[in-house]
């Protein structure tokens, strides 16, 4: 069994987004996913602090300093990118005008409810940052995320354990074991990380799933 590591995660990932889409990448392992759009698509990705147009992780003596994402991680430019206000950058959000959005999650429910910024109801998490906005402002909301916790325990749920960032939200869950659809009868087996069976899958999953 060969679980997918992030890289391959997010490149697995990267083969789904289409052509022309305008994407926010959320904070951690979707970043990644920049890295892995080839040439042959042309996909805009968006920061929600006001970049348009972000391209690969640049390399150690490529940085730029003042250019980050919303997780203040470095990031490079590609050609045609500009800078806009936060405000707007907001409106293309909440106006409906993103055609996908990538988060990480603590986890989801198989009826596609996302739980990703605090982990109780008294979490000390300084802000929500713009997940809730882009849960329901993105036209599709996919999670890129570990199947488990470190200990684990499983992330994929009958109902979130934590509270909620969006409900009835996510479409689609990618882990490093399995790329899962969420439909009306809960979570459909799309693909499997080689060598993982269906058995050991549905051991590290809460919820029940469909093959």
């Amino acid at each position: 069994m060969k679980p997918w590591t992030r890289n391959q995660m997010a490149e697995r990932l990267a083969q789904d987004i289409n052509d022309g889409w305008f994407v926010n990448l959320g904070i951690g392992i979707p970043t990644l996913v920049a890295n892995y759009v080839g040439d042959d698509k042309e996909v805009i990705f968006h920061a929600e602090n006001g970049v348009i147009g972000i391209g690969p992780t640049p390399q150690e003596n490529e940085i730029e300093p003042w250019l980050i994402n919303a997780g203040k991680q470095y990031i490079t430019l590609k050609q045609g990118g500009s800078y806009v206000h936060h405000a707007d950058s907001f409106a293309m959000i909440r106006g409906g005008h993103l055609d996908l959005c990538v988060l990480g999650a603590y986890d989801v429910s198989s009826s596609g409810d996302i739980a990703n910024w605090a982990l109780s109801e008294t979490d000390t998490a300084p802000a929500v940052g713009g997940a809730m906005d882009l849960a329901v402002g993105a036209k599709r909301l996919w999670v890129l995320m570990e199947h488990t916790t470190k200990d684990g325990k499983p992330r994929l749920m009958s109902k979130c354990s934590y509270p909620l960032t969006a409900s009835d939200a996510v479409s689609r869950v990618y882990t490093n074991l399995a790329v899962l659809d969420i439909t009306a009868t809960g979570f459909q087996v799309v693909d499997m990380a080689p060598g993982v069976s269906r058995e050991y899958l549905q051991e590290r999953t809460e919820a029940k799933l469909s093959f």
